[in-house]
């Protein structure tokens, strides 16, 4: 069961979540919190990987949430499904920016959207929300998603993926926001032009005569020839970029021509593609036009600087630099910033470690035991050094950090286990 930890003082919405998560069985549990400070806590405390937060009453208490969950990223890594007014949804996406979003749902249509996002979440589970990555990004990951001809699942797919490369240490604020709004563009050309064939001049006519393309979207997505049709994101993950392919079930287009327009980014069509081209690397398109390929370069450097250990030293390190030896009594971790780093043992080298594995020797730090292996330095990296007490006093000043931690090491401790270190 994923626990969801819901703050809303609303019981009519409240009711709602509820009978949402209850059509999902026992897979998920809300627990309503009416008051700001319990709703924290609890989210310090037992860190649940999804949270509900509703903006669309005037309470100050959802907003001070908001600001604890933004101020401490590494330790909030999950996702937030944020409800909302219409009237308050461009200030509210201006707020969103540096906090992992699920989704945004207007508070009138969260009975028919909560539920598709809790689908997706459900289906999706295994790696949507796996931070600790040294296991898997020691091979490639792939798989599909199966979206259907609606906005609103391109607007969850997007935000998930992006926020799973970030959280993975795999790109930067400005990359996730990049790979959103790129990601957003091409399924959304997929569904519209491509399964629910809207072309230019339909497209044209329907917004002079002041109709909103979401709702013709959803109009011609009802039609029994586009309804079966779907929309396929594939994609593979490697330590060094993520690729990524878009296919759509549509007659294709002329995308060749969109890219000859003079300003395809303020036409009607073509937009899509001069964002991705902007955002993207590699971008391209079949003969047919109905699907696109891309990929996204890592950079390998840790996003976010873990709020208690903000002052501890930084240390920049040399391509060879030997980082600590096997054998040597443990006096100091390592936060990872930036870099690669090879774990020798017995001679034999048996690993690679990155930002995505967020520490270095943290075992033999913490049991009291010589290190069990050398690692040693591949390119230029920075590391944070962590000393015993600085530790010590980090989680006594801070004690949630202490239980974050503890869940983080029993992961790597499973890992080993199954991998035979």
């Amino acid at each position: 069961m994923r626990n969801i930890a819901v703050l809303s003082d609303d019981a009519d919405l409240n009711a709602k979540i509820a009978s949402s998560c209850n059509s999902f069985g026992d897979e998920f549990q809300a627990v309503f919190f009416h008051e700001e400070r319990a709703f924290v806590q609890y989210l310090n405390y037992e860190l649940p990987e999804i949270d509900i937060i509703d903006f669309s009453g005037s309470k100050a208490s959802a907003g001070r949430a908001f600001t604890e969950i933004k101020d401490d990223p590494w330790l909030h890594f999950g996702g937030s499904i944020i409800i909302y007014e219409k009237q308050k949804e461009e200030d509210l996406l201006n707020r969103l920016r540096g906090v992992n979003i699920i989704a945004h749902i207007q508070k009138s249509k969260v009975e028919l959207y909560l539920p598709r996002a809790l689908n997706v979440l459900s289906q999706h589970r295994s790696i949507l929300f796996q931070r600790d990555l040294h296991a898997l990004l020691q091979s490639n990951i792939s798989g599909m998603f199966v979206l259907d001809n609606d906005p609103f699942d391109v607007t969850t797919y997007s935000n998930l993926i992006a926020n799973f490369l970030y959280n993975s240490n795999l790109i930067n604020l400005d990359q996730k926001s990049n790979c959103s709004a790129a990601l957003v563009e091409l399924l959304y050309n997929a569904i519209e032009h491509g399964n629910c064939c809207i072309g230019f001049e339909e497209k044209k006519v329907w917004l002079e005569n002041g109709g909103d393309i979401l709702d013709l979207i959803r109009q011609k997505a009802m039609k029994p020839e586009i309804l079966a049709k779907k929309i396929f994101l594939n994609y593979r993950i490697t330590p060094e970029r993520s690729y990524f392919t878009v296919r759509d079930e549509g007659e294709g287009f002329d995308w060749g021509s969109r890219l000859a327009e003079d300003n395809p980014a303020e036409a009607l069509h073509g937009r899509g593609i001069m964002i991705a081209r902007n955002y993207l690397q590699n971008v391209h398109y079949n003969e047919k036009g109905n699907e696109v390929s891309f990929q996204i370069e890592h950079l390998h450097e840790s996003n976010v600087i873990p709020r208690v250990f903000a002052d501890q030293e930084e240390v920049t390190v040399q391509d060879g630099e030997v980082i600590f030896r096997q054998g040597e009594t443990s006096s100091h971790l390592y936060y990872i910033i930036s870099g690669k780093y090879d774990i020798i043992a017995n001679g034999r080298k048996v690993s690679t470690l990155t930002p995505a594995d967020i520490f270095l020797g943290e075992m033999s730090f913490l049991l009291n035991n010589k290190r069990s292996a050398t690692v040693i330095a591949v390119g230029r990296g920075q590391l944070m050094k962590i000393s015993k007490q600085a530790f010590i006093n980090a989680i006594r000043e801070h004690p949630h950090y202490g239980i974050f931690l503890a869940r983080l090491l029993a992961q790597r401790l499973d890992q080993v286990h199954e991998v035979g270190l």
